[in-house]
């Protein structure tokens, strides 16, 4: 189980949200460059950074240039996603330096690009982030509700050779009330992807029912919960290695 800590980027600061709502955003102390060098040097294999600002259609040029200053800073891959709208948008930030790059919106709204870059880069460094509120899909930063299910979008998308999604329960996400490894689960035996869990986890009990879950997840990201100190990166990465 790997474990892969976050950082949500909204004007260039480290902020994390309580179920997606952007009024709800809280910032925390610290430099996001050096909190992705605290990761990293904790032991963290790779790191998921978010655009809030680009996934709420917002002005995102702080983001962008802290991405590019992270990715120069650490020397484990980054995974990013936030408001990438076009095929453009991906090469870009792939140029950057980034791993794999992390797409919502446009499986739902473009289909055919979701193809298009998976072709260009292939389907290991593109995946697909699914959030789901009461199963059902939400896009446009989580605002929009798309006539989809999560299950339904799994399987589309493994059609046009996506290998991973990201499924995220946003009602609990930023609640530190557990995670939906229910959900997950019904997400990855569906589609037969790889599945990252997100969203909702509070404890070391969570990334151990994950880790226990057998059913194709193979990794978690991990925000508010470290944050907030229920747990270290050094405690969460002893617990994911026990068979």
């Amino acid at each position: 189980m790997l474990i892969i800590p976050a950082i949500d980027l909204r004007n260039g600061c480290c902020v994390r949200l309580t179920q997606g709502r952007k009024e709800t955003a809280k910032v925390y102390d610290g430099n996001p460059v050096a909190i992705a060098r605290s990761f990293a040097s904790a032991g963290a294999q790779m790191l998921h950074i978010v655009d809030l600002d680009g996934a709420f259609s917002e002005s995102n040029s702080h983001n962008r240039q802290t991405l590019r200053e992270i990715i120069r800073a650490i020397d484990i891959p980054v995974q990013f996603g936030g408001g990438l709208r076009n095929v453009q948008d991906v090469k870009e930030v792939i140029d950057f330096g980034v791993t794999r790059v992390v797409i919502g919106t446009l499986a739902i709204e473009s289909p055919a690009v979701i193809q298009t870059v998976v072709q260009l880069f292939g389907g290991d460094r593109i995946a697909v982030g699914i959030d789901s509120r009461g199963g059902q899909v939400v896009t446009r930063g989580w605002e929009k509700e798309a006539q989809s299910s999560a299950v339904d979008l799994a399987i589309s998308v493994a059609s046009l050779g996506v290998e991973r999604v990201i499924y995220t329960d946003v009602a609990r996400d930023g609640m530190l009330k557990g995670v939906n490894v229910e959900g997950t689960c019904e997400v990855a035996r569906a589609s037969g992807l790889k599945v990252t869990a997100s969203g909702g986890v509070s404890s070391l009990a969570d990334i151990k029912r994950l880790g226990n879950a057998k059913c194709g997840i193979d990794s978690v990201i991990v925000g508010k919960a470290l944050y907030e100190r229920r747990f270290t990166i050094q405690q969460a990465l002893e617990v994911a290695s026990i068979p």
